[in-house]
């Protein structure tokens, strides 16, 4: 607590030193003869917020702020809600909400095995397997092979034991390009920004281990985990002394799968692990499944193939029999999967899947499957009345061309509270000190358990938007938006946004006063 005065004194000067007192004692639960009084009024409550907010350090920064009630339906709050602002991840509450709207939490993806012949007797497939991505973006799990089992289970069920043609990943479902809109070269090389196809797998990414080599100037040695990834890595390292700087990086060359691995690691290191994103994951997806299906006494002659948009497959679909289908969990757990942890891969792919969806015979074909799911959101969200300051590219919110404001954010978050599945897209937002992106914030304040919110983060963005139960018991609504602001030493970007959140939670007056 004692770091937190000190960052909160920083930040407010000795102007605003006694008013930081009566919070902290506040937060601390410490007795004081004016804790009872903090916010003890909706004029108290907007004076300390004004206070926070117009606050010098701010004078380069962009603040978009609005606090509603979620019982009366009043406004607490607003410091230019209207202001349109990036708003990184926060982009994700869009999503699920279209997503839920659209599809509902029941829906499954379903992922068609076919191929292009029947299976005999004997249990031989005289053809080629066909594995027809839609997107699902379950498939990972603690044991990398076990994402493999409901597709073995298919073939078994099948009857099939032996394929004499190739596996064909098909991913023509999604059209456009394998990344979001406006995304920055940067994130092409990025973990983030894993690349978009209708066949992934463990969110595209692996891993490279790196440990020292035998001697001192020897390339370290590098391991890559999972071994089918298609990734060629290129070893520029070297070992050094015991006792040396470790640091090791990787750079990936564009539109290539050439991973550099460069850097240093001393004798006595234990080694280091690099995440790294998977270039053309279907073909992954279909080098896996190979080895899977193998595993389990599938044999799979032939190779892998990948299609993709805007090739077409060579076979009509009068040609094809139906073998299965894959079946992920439920859409309400694939929310809660990619909302708790903040995953753009797994947003990009709903929100990509809700937008093929909407193609018609008539749909241009150049029309992405993206473009479609933003074409679908500016259609829900006119339909519900949220004012019209979305102008997104994608659905993650990599994109730094997203833009929304906290009027709409605070109009979405309000129609979700009373949307047939409130309960599903309430269960997918972050818990401040308990789960997913907020696991590490807010475990001190106020805000302790309060806070259900979505996060949001990008280089000179941060945003929280989601609901708190006021210390009078009132549900409250709010979008906190903070773009361009250069934190002091010392100092992180989101403690301003946590300590907003832990004043609305401590506020013990009503909004209908």
């Amino acid at each position: 607590m004692k770091n937190h005065f000190n960052r909160t004194v920083r930040r407010w000067g000795l102007a605003g030193t006694a008013a930081l007192i009566l919070q902290l004692l506040m937060l601390t639960g410490a007795p004081s003869a004016h804790a009872a009084t903090t916010n003890a009024t909706l004029p108290e409550l907007r004076a300390q917020l004004d206070t926070f907010l117009n606050h010098p350090r701010f004078s380069g920064a962009l603040w978009s702020v609005k606090v509603a009630s979620l019982d009366t339906g009043r406004t607490l709050y607003e410091h230019h809600a209207d202001r349109l602002m990036s708003p990184a991840s926060n982009s994700k509450l869009y999503t699920g909400a279209l997503a839920l709207e659209t599809l509902g939490g029941d829906y499954h993806f379903k992922t068609p095995i076919r191929a292009t012949a029947k299976v005999d007797a004997s249990g031989t497939l005289a053809g080629n397997l066909i594995i027809s991505g839609r997107g699902d973006p379950s498939w990972k799990a603690t044991r990398f092979t076990a994402i493999f089992d409901p597709f073995v289970t298919a073939l078994t069920n099948a009857g099939v034991k032996l394929v004499t043609g190739d596996l064909v990943a098909d991913t023509t479902f999604f059209h456009g390009p394998p990344t979001g809109g406006s995304w920055t070269v940067e994130d092409l090389s990025d973990t983030e920004g894993a690349e978009i196809s209708a066949l992934t797998l463990a969110d595209n990414v692996a891993q490279i281990r790196v440990t020292p080599g035998s001697s001192v100037g020897a390339a370290c040695q590098l391991a890559l985990d999972p071994p089918d990834t298609v990734l060629n890595l290129i070893n520029l390292t070297t070992t050094i002394a015991t006792g040396g700087v470790a640091h090791v990086e990787y750079q990936k060359a564009p539109g290539t799968n050439d991973f550099y691995i460069l850097g240093q690691l001393p004798q006595d290191a234990s080694g280091l692990v690099l995440d790294t994103p998977v270039t053309t994951p279907a073909r992954w997806f279909g080098h896996a499944l190979k080895a899977a299906l193998a595993s389990h006494g599938i044999v799979l002659q032939g190779g892998v193939r990948v299609v993709a948009w805007p090739d077409r497959l060579p076979w009509s679909e009068q040609d094809l029999s139906a073998v299965g289908e894959v079946a992920s969990p439920p859409l309400r757990e694939l929310v809660y999967a990619f909302m708790k942890p903040s995953q753009n891969l797994e947003t990009d792919l709903v929100f990509d899947h809700v937008g093929e969806l909407s193609r018609t015979a008539s749909t241009p074909a150049w029309i992405s499957s993206e473009g479609l799911a933003v074409r679908a959101l500016d259609r829900f969200l006119a339909h519900h009345g949220v004012p019209a300051d979305v102008h997104f590219d994608e659905g993650s919110g990599l994109s730094r061309n997203n833009l929304t404001s906290a009027n709409a954010t605070v109009a979405l978050l309000t129609l979700m509270s009373t949307n047939r599945w409130a309960a599903d897209y309430y269960a997918a937002l972050p818990i401040a000190g308990v789960d997913g992106t907020l696991r590490n914030r807010m475990k001190h304040s106020p805000a302790y358990r309060k806070v259900h919110a979505k996060t949001g983060t990008l280089h000179w963005v941060n945003s929280l938007s989601g609901y708190v139960t006021s210390a009078a018991g009132e549900k409250l609504v709010f979008s906190l938006m903070l773009n361009r602001y250069a934190a002091p030493p010392g100092v992180r970007r989101t403690d301003e946004l946590d300590d907003l959140a832990a004043t609305l939670a401590a506020f013990q007056g009503r909004s209908s006063e």
